[in-house]
């Protein structure tokens, strides 16, 4: 089973199994090793020194566990991604309170000037191109292993739908019950296309996921023709509005197929990022200017086109001025994220990305809803998105998002990070430098990878390696 530790390539941290002598990294994926906040909730934000000292170690901990060869730069551009999709959603998305229902509206309706948010806040273009890269790397490790595809590819989608799962599963008890309770329907359709509307990502995702092995060598050119001849016949002949959905597939196959290429060793000097951010930019800024594409990247309610939904061909040239960005980062973010305390965060964000990419719509709408029976409505919570005064109420109100989004993560990260289980596959990885002479190192299936020394093998050991042995679901 030595292979099946190693099918992912992704920035789960699945390296850190080579830790010398510590034992149960799962404790990193729990936020064990931060005393629960619970010292630094108190005195007014003054931490004790005992949980200043297990952050500390902590950090420690991360550091030691990360492989010396891990491209840090690669987890980072995942986390800035992921936190950009989440404060933009929090940010132009807005529920207003009226006549006893909620209904969602964005302050880039009300507020033209605050588009530019949308340019730094759509970060999907990122997301795809981590995501190519990761998978061409881990597929080609795999095959050149011996891994089947179809274990390759069942064990990177098990990571994704798993919490979809539990989302799901919340939320039709939850309409149900707000149903029940006399919540008119379109507040419930309104709260529920809240928090559907993204998961549209994840099946793309897992469609492109599942076809790396044909699109990993595709030239990026030929998705992006696609795009080009599909807004042609859409908004230049008045073509059926329904073919703007072929650029679904094709539109976020130009980054996917970017990272591609960059996981097979391409796209080492900065010659390409710089082409593409600039390129990008420019044919971006053209087709806005010139060629009657709105200038907001995400979809604004009432705008006769959206960017977004489905993708158009400006919001595929904005995303290889993005993906042009990331590349030219990659070294800065490896020099930033050499430091422990920085690659901490990073490490962290990402052993819960799934968790926070799901429920932060969830989180945004518990503060909503519980503030609106408590309080009334409230400015930059339940008002008209319109003026400056709401754009400052509305930061003010990102802590305490933040705050319910850590209580979805403590509820529901163990569906992300995943459970033991009887007759899952193993791994036991020998020879590691922590392993010591005769010593083995057990990699269970948490997000850092649970780590257990052993020495002989006695009935406790075996037991640790027992529950250790589901990792071919944590491989995405």
């Amino acid at each position: 089973m030595r292979e099946t530790a190693r099918l992912s390539e992704t920035p789960r941290l699945d390296g850190m199994a080579r830790l010398g002598g510590m034992a149960r990294l799962d404790g990193m994926a729990r936020l064990s090793g931060m005393a629960r906040l619970s010292g630094m909730a108190r005195l007014g934000g003054m931490a004790r020194p005992r949980g200043t000292v297990r952050i500390r170690d902590l950090i420690r901990r991360i550091e030691a566990a990360t492989p010396p060869g891990r491209d840090r730069a690669v987890d980072g551009l995942r986390a800035v991604a992921i936190l950009g999709v989440v404060l933009g959603h929090w940010l132009v998305t807005a529920l207003v309170a009226d006549s006893g229902t909620l209904r969602a509206a964005s302050p880039l309706l009300y507020q033209p000037g605050l588009t530019p948010v949308s340019w730094v806040f759509q970060t999907l273009a990122v997301f795809f191109l981590v995501g190519g890269q990761m998978g061409a790397k881990s597929h080609d490790s795999a095959r050149a292993r011996g891994i089947t595809y179809r274990r390759w590819l069942r064990a990177r989608l098990a990571r994704l739908f798993r919490p979809v799962a539990a989302v799901l599963t919340v939320w039709a008890v939850a309409a149900g019950v707000l149903l029940g309770a006399g919540v008119s329907l379109l507040t419930v359709h309104t709260l529920l296309k809240l928090v559907l509307s993204p998961l549209w990502f994840l099946l793309v995702y897992a469609a492109l996921t599942a076809a790396t092995p044909l699109v990993a060598r595709l030239h990026p050119l030929w998705p992006l023709a696609v795009v080009l001849h599909v807004d042609l016949i859409r908004f230049g002949f008045d073509g059926p509005a329904w073919l703007g959905w072929v650029n679904l597939a094709a539109g976020w196959l130009v980054p996917y197929c970017l990272g591609a290429a960059w996981g097979r060793g391409r796209l080492r000097g900065r010659t390409a990022g710089w082409v593409l951010l600039i390129g990008g930019a420019t044919v971006t800024a053209g087709l806005v200017l010139f060629g009657g594409y709105p200038a907001a990247m995400v979809g604004v309610p009432g705008a006769p086109i959206s960017n977004l939904n489905p993708p158009t061909l400006a919001a595929v040239t904005f995303g290889l001025a993005q993906c042009g960005a990331a590349l030219l980062l990659r070294g800065p973010l490896r020099r930033v994220l050499a430091r422990p305390a920085g690659w901490a965060v990073v490490a962290l964000v990402n052993l819960a990305a799934m968790t926070v990419f799901l429920w932060h719509q969830t989180a945004m709408m518990a503060v909503s809803v519980t503030t609106l029976r408590l309080a009334g409505p409230q400015s930059g919570l339940h008002t008209v998105p319109e003026g400056p005064g709401w754009v400052l109420a509305r930061l003010c109100w990102l802590p305490v998002f933040a705050g319910a989004l850590l209580i979805c993560w403590a509820a529901f990260h163990a569906y992300e990070s995943g459970r033991p289980r009887k007759g899952g596959g193993g791994a036991v990885r020998g020879g590691g430098p922590g392993g010591g002479p005769g010593g083995r190192v057990v990699r269970g299936g948490g997000p850092g990878g649970r780590v257990v020394r052993e020495g002989r093998p006695g009935k406790q050991a075996r037991q640790q390696a027992q529950q250790a042995r589901h990792v071919e679901q944590r491989s995405v």
